[in-house]
């Protein structure tokens, strides 16, 4: 029987190292080799990588190392925020394909399609775009940040993920409990003011308040009540499932800021979760990483 083969991309690519994240909601078992034969089909040179806890780094570095064509990020939005700040602007292009639970990067670029569609369509009718996103403290977003006390539902997130509920209900608690010890201090490209939580979203995935492209800011400063506590783990859990432009107080679009507070800030970048100092620099990025993905469709 013939091999159905596709048409050519309007540029080679002949050598491509994926990454998969098994942790990932969405990728399930068998994903890694299901990959391997897809791109063995369509007779290209690659690679296959497994991530596994403590070493996703490491592994992404090595991959981006190897100087492919295409590095492939079959996981959630922070395995592909890991590997498209790896890649960077200088590196080789990059596919984040949905393979986690909100996936809202690979949604914007290729659609509401399996990862196997997608990977088809950027291999077949694909080319290089330029993806924009953001930096905090020197670490890149390209869907959207939550910096302040909001950013401790990530480890409650990442608690349901691994299945334990109990973890999962402490880490909730204790980010209740934190949603107002601490403001923060903002300056977001001249305005300025203090607020519980400053987020950021990327135009990859919400376009912003105004003509030019810059980042959407946001800045959610509720009252200190069991209402405002609410409000401040929504914009947490909506930052990763839709738009929360209209739960804050303000709504700018960003190039660059800074934000400050008397501890460490707790910041979550495409929904995983840093500690950062006391003090963080935020700029936009307009040309972040080069992504391989189909033009998008005319309005």
């Amino acid at each position: 029987m013939q091999l159905w083969r596709p048409p050519q991309s309007p540029i080679a690519i002949r050598r491509v190292h994926a990454v998969v994240n098994p942790a990932s909601g969405g990728v399930g078992p068998g994903a890694a080799e299901e990959l391997a034969t897809l791109l063995s089909d369509l007779e290209l040179e690659y690679s296959v990588s497994e991530l596994t806890p403590g070493d996703c780094e490491a592994a992404v570095a090595a991959a981006v190392a190897g100087d492919p064509d295409l590095v492939v990020a079959l996981g959630g939005d922070g395995t592909a925020r890991l590997v498209a700040e790896t890649c960077g602007p200088h590196g080789p292009l990059v596919a984040p394909l949905s393979g986690g639970t909100m996936n809202k990067l690979g949604r914007a670029l290729y659609g509401p399609v399996s990862w196997r569609e997608a990977l088809l369509a950027a291999l077949t009718r694909g080319a290089p775009r330029w993806a924009p996103g953001g930096e905090v403290g020197g670490r890149g977003f390209y869907c959207g940040a939550v910096l302040g006390s909001p950013a401790l539902m990530a480890p409650a997130r990442e608690a349901i993920r691994a299945r334990d509920i109990r973890r999962a209900w402490r880490r909730a608690v204790i980010a209740s409990r934190r949603a107002f010890l601490s403001r923060l201090s903002y300056d977001l490209d001249g305005a300025t003011g203090q607020g519980v939580a400053v987020s950021f979203l990327s135009p990859t995935c919400t376009p912003p308040p105004g003509e030019r492209p810059a980042l959407t800011a946001a800045v959610l400063d509720p009252p200190e009540s069991e209402a405002g506590a609410t409000a401040g783990v929504r914009l947490a859990v909506s930052q990763l499932t839709g738009d929360w432009r209209e739960d804050p107080e303000i709504v700018v679009p960003c190039l660059a800021g800074r934000v400050w507070a008397r501890a460490p800030i707790p910041v979550m970048l495409d929904g995983e979760f840093f500690r950062m100092g006391r003090e963080v620099e935020i700029r936009f990025r307009p040309r972040a990483f080069r992504a391989l993905a189909p033009a998008p469709a005319a309005p």
